[in-house]
């Protein structure tokens, strides 16, 4: 395996993990882009061959040529022992996500989620994933959906939480086929296998998805592209009422993806931001939008 990494300014930095994260096919099998330092971006990119790690580079030439990207070997198993090492566990409302290593420091009371590191993205650590998380407890508190779905479920971490909190199925469907064996595998883990059943698909168009349906709770998780891209499918399988929790969203997304969807007959109910990353909760229903605030 190969690291590739960038640091720099923001702009040029989002432009080539925008331009990487959309190439298709893209040389990188992993993106990511987050503040090192005040006013500094970091781009991590990770490939499989030094072929496509020279390629992902070209590509970060090529999209933003102040940015000098540099190529490293790292070997698969110390990284995978340091990335288990690495990620302490997560809390988020009665959620408590964590690999093996660290499952033992539950504290009572908490749903625990196990999701070890891999291939599949979501193990809680992201702003996007933890964002998702705090707003499904939120959403707990003021009602109990009939119906979930979970697109872009990656290791299955949102739709295991959702199963074990309310103890039903929820839907889930990825368009990596990696991460719909990751889910499924996390499934099984979590004893969450008789309510997380995931399936290959692009968006909702996989018929267990669409047959599941109307549904009351829709997560997605991916990114501000197909999130707009998405919004005809996702309100043709919602309810009257039903909410949508939307992430992997940078702020300068967040006008457009809420352009989309108000399109489509969904206002803001709230937003929250970590490290970077908004994750919105839309409602459906055509109210005007209620103004911003964090979801606690």
């Amino acid at each position: 395996m190969y690291q590739i990494s960038a640091r720099g300014a923001r702009a040029p930095v989002e432009a080539a993990w925008d331009a990487l994260a959309w190439a298709d096919p893209s040389p990188a099998g992993a993106v990511d882009c987050k503040e090192d330092d005040r006013g500094i971006w970091r781009l991590d990119a990770f490939s499989e061959s030094l072929e496509d790690a020279e390629a992902c580079v070209a590509i970060i030439a090529e999209t933003s040529p102040e940015l000098t990207a540099r190529i490293e070997e790292v070997v698969e198993r110390d990284w995978v022992t340091m990335s288990l090492e690495g990620l302490p566990p997560v809390a988020a409302g009665p959620f408590f996500v964590a690999g093996s290593h660290a499952l033992a420091k539950k504290a009572p009371g908490k749903i625990a989620v196990l999701i070890e590191a891999g291939p599949a993205f979501g193990t809680g650590h992201h702003g996007t994933t933890l964002g998702c998380l705090k707003a499904l407890d939120a959403i707990a508190k003021r009602r109990r959906p009939g119906r979930i779905l979970d697109i872009g479920t990656g290791t299955g971490v949102l739709a295991i939480a959702a199963a074990r909190l309310w103890r039903k199925p929820v839907a889930a469907g990825d368009i990596d086929p990696v991460s719909t064996e990751a889910a499924a595998a996390n499934a099984r883990l979590n004893g969450a296998s008789p309510w997380v059943k995931p399936v290959t698909a692009r968006g909702t168009m996989h018929p267990a998805l669409r047959q599941g349906g109307p549904y009351d709770l829709i997560f997605a998780n991916i990114l501000a592209k197909p999130l707009r891209l998405l919004a005809p499918q996702i309100a043709a399988v919602a309810t009257h009422d039903a909410e949508l929790v939307l992430s992997g969203l940078l702020a300068r997304d967040v006008a457009g993806v809420l352009t989309a969807y108000a399109a489509q007959g969904f206002s803001l109910v709230a937003r929250s931001d970590l490290d970077g990353w908004a994750t919105l909760v839309l409602r459906s229903g055509g109210a005007a939008a209620r103004p911003l605030h964090d979801v606690e």
